[in-house]
């Protein structure tokens, strides 16, 4: 798929079914942000480009693990920067 004009578009609907299928919201004002509560904590992904961004309680941030192996993706651990800015 890679190089092809619908590789984005294929690449997001994945992605956004599989959240869904989670049981993930997106969010009302733009289409990047899924939420979920769990336990009663909120876990949001954002979703850039590529780029999988999760925030949230640590214990359940371990659903990561399960998103990046169904979908043939990697950890790229604690991020220190986005889109230039020092986090």
């Amino acid at each position: 798929m890679y190089g092809l004009k619908q590789e984005p578009y294929a690449w997001y609907t994945k992605i956004d079914n599989y959240f869904t299928m989670l049981g993930f919201s997106k969010s009302e004002v733009d289409a990047k942000p899924y939420h979920i509560v769990v336990e009663g904590k909120l876990l949001i992904i954002v979703l850039y480009v590529n780029d999988l961004i999760l925030t949230g309680d640590e214990k359940h941030i371990n659903i990561s693990n399960k998103i990046f192996q169904e979908n043939s993706m990697k950890d790229l651990e604690l991020m220190h920067y986005f889109l230039g800015m020092e986090v």
